[in-house]
């Protein structure tokens, strides 16, 4: 397990021993933060386009140049 990995595994014991209410304000306050929301939204856009096709970067890029953007 790497450092990373432990640290998570403190962090996640202790939010399952917490309150339903302890919870609640920890996501409240996680919520709270640009940078966090952002990597959510990212997180969840990624899982909702995880099946589909992939395409080359050159070809999506080349894409964008014929559509002037």
């Amino acid at each position: 397990m790497t450092l990373q990995e432990a640290k998570a595994e403190v962090f996640w014991m202790a939010f399952k021993g917490m309150s339903k209410k302890e919870r609640q304000f920890v996501i409240e306050r996680l919520l709270k933060e640009k940078e966090f929301m952002e990597d959510l939204m990212d997180i969840v856009l990624l899982e909702q386009r995880r099946n589909e096709p992939s395409r080359p970067l050159e070809e999506y890029l080349a894409e964008r140049r014929r559509k002037g953007v």
